[in-house]
């Protein structure tokens, strides 16, 4: 902001229409503050000061919940009506039409591939998903026990050994080169670290399959020539792939954006991103609502269970969400499937019983609904990831897997962003000042 651009007068007067003025009560100065794209930026408040020696006003927003960290243009969220765009296009039409791949590089490339990008676009990935030999030493390196999430996140951040030309992010093929391997093999990866969990011998992938139907090979193939994929699961999963692909600037993908600001290779960009989807308030979420599903147990237990949630004893886990305040449109495409996957896997979970009731009672009763808590993506995602016999403690690799594509097109697109800086966010200290050292033998 210069100079020009603010009035130094008590009162003032408004320069521009897209603008915001702001009367320092302090001093009495009255500054033009640009609004655009509905924002001011926040070095604006930098030039309000008591006197020059004052470093100036800071804004303060603990959990960004309303400071936006970059421009741009991949994924669109109108929480208050519900709508979910990839570069403009509606989630439920890319689940209709599209295959997860054909979004991938719709995220990453910025457009829907014709045929013949579609083609080799697949027989990269394809081709991409083996893993080098001594990558299996680093997972057996783990405790049979070992967390998956743990195991992902230290094979992928081991990709950036594997791979050192990635440390020239600023090369374009180098890039695309990423996005391939990262794409490709985190299956992979995901599906040694399900068997080394069981003591399984890790099955290849499969080039004759589709990209959801090789993962179900490399899970649950065992002495069979050839693994035939029931086409139900593999609609299913790649509709839950698309659904988790990206979701904006959530924890993960900040949290890639920002490890990234400091020019790491992408592969470790990505590492830190697993770290954030990791805990259980973001890809963790799902694991929570089967839990409470499971203390509700069944169906007649509901109203006493919403009861307890409205004394605040307990919590109604997979509704409401940070951003959505009407129903997470990726829940509605999530319930279309159930009944395939139930139907292909030969189980009912008496838990889709309560989770439908539940949903119902919730969605009549105004105590929810006006606290605008809807269902959210979790809210499913689980009892899906159960039926097809996948570990609860899996279910966020399961996330992970789409999401990489999210996280590669986020760090892309951040690469080439002209106003890029490392990312330094400010604090308000209230610690002491000019304290007395204390020597030991005071102590």
């Amino acid at each position: 902001m210069t100079e020009e651009s603010h009035s130094v007068s008590e009162g003032g007067t408004r320069t521009a229409k897209d603008s915001l003025t702001v009367t320092d009560n302090r001093t009495g100065k009255t500054y033009e503050v640009e609004i655009k794209d509905g924002t001011v930026r926040a070095m604006d408040f930098r030039e309000m000061k008591v006197d020059e020696d004052d470093f100036g006003l800071m804004t303060y927003d603990p959990g960004f919940t309303n400071t936006a960290n970059c421009r741009s243009s991949i994924t669109y969220i109108d929480g208050e009506a519900g709508i979910l765009e990839h570069r403009g296009i509606p989630i439920e039409t890319l689940c209709e039409e599209s295959s997860y791949l054909e979004v991938a590089y719709l995220l990453v490339n910025g457009h829907l591939p014709n045929e013949k990008e579609l083609t080799e676009w697949t027989y990269e990935i394809t081709h991409h998903t083996y893993i080098h030999e001594h990558m299996k030493r680093v997972l057996d390196g783990f405790q049979y026990d070992a967390h998956p999430m743990s195991i992902m996140q230290a094979s992928v951040a081991a990709l950036s050994s594997f791979y050192p030309s990635a440390k020239n992010i600023d090369d374009e093929e180098e890039q695309h080169l990423a996005a391939v391997r990262l794409i490709a093999k985190m299956p992979t990866i995901a599906a040694f670290a399900y068997r080394h969990r069981l003591g399984l011998p890790y099955v290849y992938p499969d080039n004759d399959l589709s990209y959801a139907g090789n993962f179900l090979s490399m899970l649950f193939k065992m002495a069979e020539p050839k693994y035939e994929v029931d086409p139900r699961l593999e609609k299913a999963l790649d509709v839950l792939f698309i659904l988790h692909a990206d979701h904006e600037q959530n924890c993960s993908t900040s949290t890639v954006r920002m490890t990234g600001s400091s020019r790491v290779d992408p592969f470790s960009a990505v590492a830190a991103g697993i770290a954030g989807l990791y805990g259980p308030l973001h890809g963790g979420a799902n694991v929570d609502v089967l839990k409470m599903l499971k203390r509700i147990e069944k169906v007649e237990n509901i109203p006493d269970f919403l009861q307890r949630v409205k004394d605040r004893e307990e919590k109604l886990i997979g509704f409401g969400h940070r951003v959505y305040k009407n129903y997470d449109p990726r829940a509605r495409i999530i319930r279309r499937y159930i009944d395939d996957v139930f139907e292909a896997t030969g189980k009912q979970s008496p838990l889709l019983d309560v989770a439908v009731e539940l949903e119902k009672r919730a969605l009549d009763d105004d105590y929810f609904t006006s606290r605008k808590l809807y269902p959210n993506v979790d809210f499913y995602s689980g009892l899906v990831y159960e039926a097809m016999r996948i570990p609860t403690d899996a279910f966020t690799v399961m996330f992970a897997i789409p999401r990489t594509s999210g996280w590669i097109a986020q760090w892309t697109e951040m690469v080439h962003d002209p106003e890029l800086k490392i990312a330094r966010p400010r604090q308000i200290y209230t610690g002491a000042r000019e304290a007395d050292y204390v020597p030991m033998e005071k102590r």
